[in-house]
């Protein structure tokens, strides 16, 4: 083989990625709250999971195998309305909440019979975010709603922004780095007193088995979920798309039973999904309560045992209960992030969408943190399949961590 190329650049990250993991070694016990990025899923998921691989069949296609993949989709696509209160539209399934989001903002853009003002709050996940600015360029306006300290939009300030142009207005029912939940409802009777043909599409991948969702209520038109953000396994979204909204594909292929995503299912993962939705449905008040109970040890505990830190987002009932996001001041997170990993606790700093870049995070900006406050900033969340122990063993470590690097850091006045 001519030239070395990709091929020698891909070998040698290999080669630095397999000594890093050599290096750092097993800790005697590992606790894993980087559940914005991925991570624990229900044993019971798995199963379902392991088991869906058996089913070889095509749902598009008129044979018992086909019927079997089918039956596997409608069961999830009934779990997920179950659990968001809607009785009529249509579940679409992605391999993502990225690509759901995507399908969402370029869909109905694609759709627009005339409306070009596309509405945002400033703390939207990157894949709601990136795809509306880069419709700027389609000849689209992009306004962004901002926020206050705690993450709750300015209702006042969307009120004046939407007209007879809005196309869209996307605001997450639950931010996916500070937890902070909003009003749908209100948003919702805003937007369509001032635009009754405005149509409403929250992100609600983090709001899943988190809080109460009733989509049909709150006036929601289009909706996002992830599978991984409820213990299912990787590899499966979904975007509901209430009945008779116009939204045109962003991608044309094979025959599919997605009419809006096409190409082949991810079968096993959808199957592992509806088994993680019916957990939820039958358990959601005990895990609800649970990680309520943990995320509000982990909170406070840090709280006596460290100084000079700060809670990033809303306390009690109006933060999602899963949620702990935190700035530990005169620490780097990423330092924080690697010195907590050889301890065995797996946290992500900033935001998880860009802490590759290690820049800080938008959110953090957006609700007025300093540069130096949002860059020692790190995420954890909680789930049903953590205890006390786990929470104890992390509240050991933590100022343990933040202790040695402060040691070693020059602290600066913020």
């Amino acid at each position: 083989m001519a030239g070395g190329g990709l091929r020698e650049d891909l070998l040698e990250q290999l080669e630095k990625v397999r000594s890093l993991v050599k290096a750092h070694g097993s800790p005697h016990r590992e606790v894993y709250l980087d559940l914005e990025n991925s991570g624990l899923v229900f044993e019971e998921a798995l199963v379902a999971l392991h088991e869906a691989y058996k089913i070889h069949g095509n749902p598009s296609i008129t044979h018992r195998p086909g019927w079997r993949a089918l039956e596997a989709i409608l069961e999830a696509e009934l779990g997920l309305m179950d659990l968001i209160g809607v009785d009529n539209g249509e579940v679409v399934f992605t391999h993502s909440g990225t690509e759901a989001n995507n399908l969402a903002v370029m869909g109905l853009a694609r759709a627009s019979c005339g409306r070009r003002k596309i509405i945002v709050s400033q703390i939207e996940h990157l894949s709601v975010k990136f795809p509306a600015e880069r419709l700027q360029e389609h000849g689209f306006k992009l306004v962004e709603i901002p926020v206050d300290e705690e993450g709750f939009i300015d209702l006042d300030y969307l009120a004046g922004q939407v007209d007879d142009d809005t196309l869209m207005v996307s605001v997450a029912a639950v931010n996916h780095e500070i937890g902070v939940i909003q009003d749908l409802r209100a948003i919702a009777e805003i937007v369509k007193d001032k635009s009754p043909g405005a149509i409403i599409h929250t992100d609600a991948c983090d709001a899943l088995g988190r809080i109460p969702l009733d989509l049909e209520s709150a006036g929601v038109d289009i909706a996002s979920f992830s599978g991984h953000k409820i213990f299912a396994p990787k590899g499966v979204g979904a975007l509901y798309v209430k009945e008779g909204l116009k939204l045109e594909p962003i991608l044309h292929g094979q025959l599919s039973s997605q009419r809006l995503w096409p190409g082949a299912e991810n079968i096993p993962a959808i199957a592992g999904f509806a088994r993680a939705l019916e957990l939820f449905r039958k358990n959601f008040d005990e895990y609800r309560s649970r990680m309520r109970r943990l995320r509000d040890m982990l909170i406070d505990g840090i709280f006596e045992r460290v100084d000079d830190v700060v809670l990033n987002g809303p306390k009690g009932d109006m933060r999602a209960p899963d949620n702990v996001n935190m700035s530990f001041l005169y620490c780097e997170g990423e330092a924080l992030t690697v010195e907590l990993s050889l301890r065995g606790v797996y946290v992500s700093s900033g935001s998880a969408c860009t802490s590759r870049t290690l820049e800080p995070s938008h959110v953090l900006l957006a609700i007025k943190r300093p540069y130096e406050v949002a860059h020692g900033s790190i995420l954890m969340k909680v789930s049903p399949m953590h205890d006390e122990d786990d929470i104890k063993y992390v509240l050991e470590q933590v100022p343990e961590a933040v202790k040695r690097l402060r040691a070693i850091s020059p602290r600066v006045v913020m």
